[in-house]
């Protein structure tokens, strides 16, 4: 019997069985049975991050009609395409889809029932989905094609590659043929530069929390009324928001003045800051309202490839920016004037024609827009996106809060009305880029500078500030929030100093010059990234020690930049065996955050080709022709899903 162990069975390991049960018929003979060990000691289908075993406070940042584990007509893979439901039309169609069935939370399968397509699900409803995905992906394998599931952690890996591979778990070791790592979200040990905050903090018995996932943070330690410093404005800071008041009895109140928020008196009080010093833009709760515009358009590969072609080092911000903003620019203007064409002066076919020829940043497509678009508010800037606060300075504190506050109620207000549809434009055209992005990513002609401090610095940061906020709702909640007094803002551009005197933390910034802020915590409010050489998963480490993986590393005569990803071949996603001279190991695939392929989600927003439903795809189809070369004769099992007993 041939053997296949996926290491991590969260959504990335979910996403690969579901490719393998959909190619398996064309490229695994029937007379050639397989066995799929799926190991993790999280909850299969779920697996840590989206675990049932979570606050009920915790949300996603999708609506429900966002989120797809399945393929469909838009999808460009070489395998078949196998439709599914969305998370919302699963939730939806209880007949077809038993969806409740399994469900034993009864709030989770009240919440299920009531789900609209436009709602912002909670974390366990993403679990109950996920756990019956992988469900669906058991039982659609062919019946030569068994799986076992093993709750426990993957300790070592050995074995030459030309032979078995051996995966050593805490109870027993499996023998296998290929071993897939799809590990998702892993921890590392605390970046250093976080060590001397962490130090100080023991020194004088005070709270400090390293970058960490919401859902695992321990925040018992905070006491009620204590002054929390907390350094992030992004989806981290979010959940720890709310279970730093929600979660401690507070509750919100609709009245006739608006949402006012009634505290427990458990509260913090959170002074809330970061680089740009406002929170991540929300997410838009509305439908495009003219059609989907037709991308990409300037950001195709026959464009990524012309600027390819360009002799010398590359650089992101230079060669490739004006080209992605032209795009998101075409999704946001195609929408304002199909939907809200009383807004624009000039036909849209006179406008793109004009914009066809047009660099982004030419002063002639600056006096375009001007003059089509008549009100600034309706212009896409990017460069005020990205930096809301830049040169701004208040005289007081105060006057901080009152500005914040109107910046938050304006943009709740704007993600909540369709008039403003052309800003959902926008992000899907965002997300459109990410289909040549894998591309550039992996074509090793950007200069290393340009790697750490424009892609993986800038660009996904300013993706996540546009286009990966928290819902709506949230805005409106942290606006009340800071009315009642329970977070006040700390401005752009904080700075975190010590005072060894008094034992306290102090936060400025030059938005309100002079002013000041001290407290006993401190919270690093955002998500720790994987560093491999850091790395707190033992299977990694090990791999790590032994030199049979390697951290991505891009260098050039003038800068080196290490990444802390695990580097796997574009294509197949094979791992990169430094003991094999740097070839692709044979009989390793790893998938998921934690590897160079940066630009691949376990899930997806339907019908946008996701370039994670391509990775599986891909990878899947590269195991399977792997393993249907000869093998010994074995034993033919029923096809099912196995759970192993315990250790």
């Amino acid at each position: 019997m041939t053997t296949l162990v996926i290491v991590g069975a969260g959504p990335r390991g979910t996403g690969l069985l579901e490719r393998i049960a959909a190619n398996a018929a064309e490229l695994l003979p029937s007379d050639q049975p397989l066995h799929i060990h799926l190991v993790d000691p999280h909850p299969p289908g779920g697996g840590r991050i989206w675990r049932h075993e979570q606050s009920p406070l915790l949300r996603m940042n999708s609506m429900a009609e966002d989120v797809t584990m399945f393929t469909d007509e838009r999808s460009t893979i070489e395998g078949p395409v196998r439709p599914g439901p969305s998370l919302a039309e699963w939730a939806a169609r209880s007949t077809e889809f038993a969806p409740y069935r399994e469900v034993a939370d009864p709030a989770v399968r009240d919440e299920l029932r009531e789900l609209a397509p436009t709602d912002f699900p909670t974390r366990r409803a993403q679990s109950a989905y996920l756990d019956w995905v992988l469900r669906r992906a058991v039982a659609d394998l062919p019946a030569h094609v068994t799986v076992t599931v093993h709750r426990e952690t993957v300790l070592e890996l050995t074995g030459a590659a030309d032979g078995p591979q051996l995966v050593r778990l805490g109870s027993r070791t499996l023998s296998a043929d290929h071993v897939a790592l799809t590990l998702g979200h892993l921890d590392s040990e605390p970046d250093p530069r976080h060590a001397p905050m962490a130090r100080f903090a023991a020194r004088h018995g005070r709270f400090h929390l390293a970058p960490a996932y919401s859902a695992d943070a321990d925040l018992s330690a905070i006491a009620p009324g204590e002054h929390v410093l907390l350094r992030g404005l992004g989806l981290a800071f979010v959940d720890l928001t709310a279970m730093l008041t929600e979660g401690r009895g507070g509750r919100f109140e609709e009245t006739a003045d608006g949402l006012v928020y009634r505290p427990s008196g458990r509260e913090p009080v959170i002074h809330a800051g970061s680089r740009r010093g406002v929170p991540y833009h929300s997410k838009t709760g509305y439908r495009l309202q003219g059609p989907l515009a037709p991308l990409p358009r300037y950001f195709d590969r026959a464009a990524v490839d012309e600027v390819l072609a360009r002799p010398g080092r590359l650089e992101l911000r230079r060669d490739f920016w004006p080209l992605m903003a032209k795009e998101v620019g075409f999704g946001y203007y195609h929408e304002l004037f199909h939907a809200h064409p009383e807004r624009t002066t000039v036909p849209w076919a006179d406008f793109l024609a004009a914009y066809d020829r047009l660099d982004w940043y030419s002063p002639t497509l600056a006096r375009l827009t001007a003059a089509a678009v008549p009100d600034p508010a309706d212009r896409l800037d990017f460069e005020q996106l990205d930096h809301p606060l830049a040169g701004l300075r208040l005289g007081s504190d105060e006057e901080l809060q009152q500005r914040l506050r109107g910046y938050v109620a304006a943009d709740a207000d704007r993600r909540a009305d369709p008039a403003h549809s052309a800003d959902l434009g926008a992000f899907l055209a965002l997300l459109s880029l990410f289909g040549q992005l894998p591309r550039l990513m992996t074509s090793d002609r950007l200069t290393a500078r340009s790697v750490e401090e424009e892609l993986d610095g800038w660009w996904f940061g300013f993706f996540n500030f546009l286009a990966s906020g928290p819902p709506g709702f949230r805005l409106r909640q942290l606006l009340a929030l800071s009315e009642a007094g329970v977070v006040r803002f700390l401005g752009a551009d904080i700075a975190v100093e010590t005072d060894e005197a008094t034992g306290t933390f102090r936060a400025t910034s030059p938005t309100v010059p002079g002013h000041s802020v001290t407290a006993t915590a401190l919270i690093e409010g955002y998500l720790p990234p994987h560093v491999l050489a850091r790395t707190k998963d033992p299977l990694l480490r090990q791999l790590y020690q032994d030199g049979r993986i390697a951290e991505e590393v891009v260098a050039d005569e003038e800068h080196t930049h290490r990444s802390g990803l695990l580097t796997i071949s574009p294509g197949e996603s094979r791992i990169l065996d430094p003991a094999l001279g740097g070839a692709a190991h044979p009989r390793r695939t790893a998938l998921g955050p934690h590897t160079s392929l940066r630009a691949a989600g376990a899930f997806a927003r339907p019908r946008t080709d996701s370039p994670g439903f391509r990775q599986n795809d891909a990878a899947a189809r590269a195991i399977l022709r792997d393993l249907a070369g000869p093998r010994p004769a074995a034993r033919q099992g029923a096809g099912g899903l196995a759970v192993a007993a315990a250790p």
